[in-house]
């Protein structure tokens, strides 16, 4: 009896100490800055309270909220739960939801194509204590294509143009375009958003400047203030763009927020990750990579977009990303792999600036194969220097470098398409006088002309060069130089086109 006593006490004292109110939390501090604090630590000891306990009143109770012990049925209502933008509502929203409800299939498209990387895009913003409707974003930027390329070169799924991905440490070469990257596009447009909320201390600016570009808002700002105008979003004066831009975020929220609402069937996707990550050991073809993982191709492009040609180099992408049941089945059949090499292709780097009919002569390949897999256009050089995919032959062991797979670029140049073109000759001009002026090799012109490379010309001789078709000259005494006719025309239209633009 006096055990059960016991028991039932140190019960009490327990549920007695789990309900004492815990001391009061401290008060949350933006993204980004300076004086947040880290979460507490989960392997730290956990603190008994001391001192009389005492109960927890009806009011206190009512101030506190409650933990929600059941997980999210669903992804999207875990995105519910993490909304915490101020919402928008004018008659721009509303255009905007009628746009989406209007169209059905294209809202099941993009939901459908989101499954594979939502999961992944929640799981960071959670971590970073940042609003779940920026999970939402992707839908207005690509439709969650991460092939996606707009007008003015930005790609990916979060849209980065060229110079901001470099600025986020977003790798663009031969081989690989990290806009596109699932996991590091991803990193680079959670870096902007915090570093621009972190300027403008306001999310609906921050889309703004993601959009519009963090100079434009802050001139913006700058202007309404002169004046003595507000400086929230809907203050300031922007492209048509801009001003669509979030109402269309919002529209996209209150859709996913309301579905019933809005008569739209949202797709189910599971609350757990869609890929994981493997480790690649070796170069691989991207087709035999499908085939270990027991993947289509169009199935494995869609996790690993950046890969811009048919190789997977492991010095440059070490990781590639899987269907979470398919991973265990690609390290499996990967490593009992011994069909032959895993890659059939490697670099190689043009010595000299070559055509691409010469460059595919040195390598043993057509030069229409030889285009094809470098996406090389008609009339163009490859300069020297670059790097070209090219078939890898059985003798070659290695790998391509760290250094040719992060740094490697295909630089070209446009052919210069020459003329015969005949210029008079001045007074104590020779072959070689000829060649300086119109950077020419001497013993080109010796040949055209039939002469020696010491000869001299006599003041009016006609001499024969071969000049580009743009550069093409007939002389009218010397130093005297009168473009031909066509050239000229090109001349004209291209200052027209300059002007219109």
């Amino acid at each position: 009896m006096k055990l059960l006593q016991i028991a039932g006490l140190s019960l009490l004292l327990w549920l007695v100490g789990c309900a004492a109110p815990p001391s009061a939390p401290e008060a949350a501090a933006p993204v980004g800055s300076a004086t947040a604090k880290p979460a507490a630590d989960a392997s730290a000891p956990a603190v008994i309270p001391g001192g009389p306990l005492a109960p927890i009143t009806a009011a206190d109770a009512a101030s506190r909220a409650v933990a929600q012990l059941q997980p999210p049925a669903d992804l999207w209502e875990r995105i519910r739960r993490g909304f915490k933008m101020n919402n928008l509502d004018n008659d721009l929203v509303r255009q905007q939801e009628q746009w989406y409800v209007s169209r059905p299939d294209y809202i099941q498209r993009m939901t459908e194509r989101s499954r594979k990387y939502l999961f992944h895009i929640v799981e960071e913003l959670e971590r970073r204590d940042m609003p779940t409707e920026l999970a939402l974003l992707p839908f207005i930027e690509s439709a969650f294509n991460p092939q996606a390329v707009s007008s003015a070169r930005a790609a990916g799924m979060w849209q980065f143009m060229p110079a901001t991905g470099q600025y986020f440490e977003l790798k663009q070469n031969v081989f690989r375009d990290d806009r596109r990257d699932v996991l590091a596009s991803t990193r680079a447009a959670l870096d902007y958003m915090q570093k621009l909320y972190g300027m403008f201390g306001d999310w609906h600016l921050a889309l703004a400047a993601y959009n519009w570009g963090e100079g434009s808002v802050a001139r913006a700002i700058a202007r309404n203030q002169k004046a003595g105008l507000g400086i929230s979003y809907l203050d300031l004066n922007m492209p048509n763009e801009t001003r669509n831009y979030v109402p269309k975020l919002q529209a996209v929220k209150n859709i996913v927020g309301n579905p019933e609402t809005f008569r739209t069937e949202l797709p189910l996707i599971q609350n757990h990750p869609y890929f994981q990550g493997v480790t690649v050991s070796r170069d691989i073809d991207v087709e035999l990579a499908a085939r270990l993982a027991d993947i289509s191709v169009e199935d494995f492009k869609a996790l690993n977009p950046s890969a811009k040609r048919p190789v997977i180099l492991a010095a440059g992408t070490p990781q590639i990303l899987l269907p979470w049941d398919n991973a265990t089945v690609f390290q499996r059949n990967f490593e009992a792999y011994t069909a032959g090499q895993y890659a059939s292709w490697t670099a190689w780097s043009a010595p000299a600036t070559m055509s691409v009919a010469d460059a595919a002569r040195r390598i043993g390949m057509s030069e229409a194969d030889l285009r094809n897999v470098n996406a090389i256009p008609p009339r163009m050089l490859i300069k020297a220097g670059s790097v070209l995919l090219v078939p890898r032959s059985a003798k070659v062991q290695d790998d391509v470098t760290s250094h040719v797979a992060d740094n490697g670029q295909l630089n070209l140049a446009p052919e210069h398409v020459t003329r015969k073109t005949t210029v008079k000759a001045g007074k104590r001009d020779t072959v070689a006088s000829i060649a300086r002026r119109y950077r020419l090799d001497v013993g080109e012109v010796a040949k055209w002309n039939e002469v020696g490379t010491a000869s001299a010309f006599k003041a009016g001789q006609a001499v024969v060069v071969y000049l580009p078709l743009r550069a093409a000259v007939h002389s009218t005494g010397r130093g005297k130089i009168k473009a031909s006719s066509a050239a000229t025309r090109t001349r004209k239209a291209s200052k027209t086109a300059t002007e219109r633009r």
